[in-house]
């Protein structure tokens, strides 16, 4: 019966392969960072290896930076792992210079889309830019185009990558029409949502998008369970739920379970710590998503 279904589903929505384990890949190691130093090539083929032993495929953010190198690396060395290529769109309202440097960025973009078809099996513009609370807002007619351009050059299915309360807005709506596929982020820790009405909650929020968006895929492009959270700021506030490797590693587990008896692709967030991120306390919670530590060594006995 699930085969049939997986048939059936495959044949309404967009070309666009499961994968029964996905995973969100920043490649920035400790001391790293966007702009500043980038991983060498014998670390990203470090982490392309440890990420194929464990999923089928993966997701970036940007196009520029080391996404290039990461797609030489799959093709040189035979990785048996896809991409879903993410085209980085920043706020132009505020930056002079951001519209340029976006049109770099999607021309990056659709040059690597074309020259690794093989590779890369789907195309993300823009990440969480319209959700009301986004610190990083992208003029929506602005995105609309930019989705339009892309897909006008390259051939695999495209989407934008969103909160829920984007996709279920008239905006979100009405862009559902104009993308391949619907990429929703879904995260119950930062819901509010404890362990136990973790699962529930990603649950009832895709069948919601999906009932909003009945003639389109639904793909959740993040969801996950963060391992340590600050007892200040926003993050004390919104978060209920208590954070660790044991409980990371139930909603890791009862997750994957749910995707694969739905066939829902499902990108868990995320493959490494990114210490990077968030503010200067070793404990912000934004530094510590991933199922692996930052210097690789695992949290988890993890299985593909």
């Amino acid at each position: 019966m699930k085969t049939i279904l997986f048939i059936f589903l495959s044949c309404i929505f967009a070309n666009l392969p499961y994968h029964s384990n996905a995973i969100c890949y920043g490649p920035f190691r400790d001391g790293q960072s966007p702009g500043g130093i980038n991983p060498t090539g014998e670390q990203l083929t470090e982490d392309l290896i440890i990420l194929s032993k464990h999923w089928s495929a993966f997701r970036m953010y940007g196009s520029r930076g080391s996404t290039e190198k990461v797609l030489e690396i799959i093709e040189s060395k035979k990785i048996n792992i896809k991409l879903f290529l993410g085209a980085w769109i920043a706020n132009e309202t505020e930056d002079s210079t951001a519209s340029t440097s976006n049109m770099k960025e999607l021309n990056k973009t659709i040059e690597l889309a074309n020259k690794y078809p093989d590779i890369v099996e789907a195309i993300i513009i823009g990440n969480e830019t319209q959700v009301f609370w986004s610190w990083n807002r992208v003029n929506y007619n602005t995105l609309k185009k930019y989705i339009l351009y892309v897909k006008s050059k390259t051939k695999q299915p495209i989407t934008t990558a969103d909160d829920f309360n984007f996709w279920n807005k008239p905006e979100g709506l009405e862009l559902g029409s104009e993308v391949d596929f619907i990429m929703v982020h879904i995260h119950p820790l930062w819901a509010g949502a404890l362990l136990d009405d973790a699962l529930p909650f990603v649950s009832r929020i895709y069948d919601e998008i999906s009932v909003l968006h009945p003639d389109k895929q639904i793909v959740i492009g993040e969801t996950g369970w963060a391992t340590s959270v600050h007892t200040e700021g926003q993050q004390a506030e919104l978060i209920n739920g208590t954070v660790g490797i044991n409980e990371q590693f139930i909603f890791y587990n009862s997750i994957n379970e749910w995707s694969k008896e739905k066939s829902v692709l499902t990108f868990f967030f995320e493959a490494f710590d990114e210490k990077w991120k968030g503010g200067e306390h070793p404990n912000e919670v934004e530094k510590h998503w991933g199922l692996i530590k930052s210097d690789r060594t695992p949290k988890h006995n993890l299985q593909k």
